[in-house]
């Protein structure tokens, strides 16, 4: 019989011991798929100052509008007579500092790129957007001055003869 080292019994040891190496495509040489490891690794966790959010815009001093749209949500926009390139808008106790963006049809249009969120402004009615999701967030907004031109636009029963 051969005598066998201690050297040699250890590296063998780590050879048995030692996972199979594997390909990019999760298979072992042998092809065999790889087994998940059911250890949770825990990220650690990030301690320091979280990100600087945007400071909530001024709105001292700018006209307040309440919009009231479908499915009850409410809004308030925030307009400077002074400044009409930038607006306010308070959407879920949220305050956005928007920018207008210029259109070839007329609507007004606020955007906050940081955000996603656009305003979109007609006479009849406004919405409310979010770019990033493609989402609507609130339709069919009207202030009371459109409510109430919508309301005297609704038609009356015709009167038969």
């Amino acid at each position: 019989m051969k005598t066998v080292s201690a050297l040699a019994l250890f590296i063998a040891g780590l050879a048995i011991a030692a996972p199979p190496v594997f390909a990019q495509n999760g298979t072992s040489e042998s092809g065999h798929a790889a087994k998940k490891s059911h250890v949770r690794k825990h990220s650690p966790k990030k301690h320091g100052p979280a990100k600087a959010a945007e400071p909530e815009p001024e709105i001292a001093g700018k006209l307040p509008v309440d919009f009231n749209c479908e499915l009850g949500d409410k809004l308030t926009v925030y307009r400077s007579v002074s400044d009409n390139q930038h607006i306010a808008l308070r959407w879920h106790k949220h305050l956005e500092e928007m920018t207008r963006v210029s259109t070839t049809t007329g609507a007004e249009r606020f955007e906050n790129a940081a955000t996603g969120l656009v305003w979109i402004g007609i006479p009849a009615k406004s919405m409310l957007l979010d770019s990033k999701k493609g989402q609507q967030l609130a339709n069919e907004c009207r202030d009371a001055e459109q409510e109430a031109a919508l309301k005297s636009a609704q038609p009356v029963a015709v009167r038969s003869r």
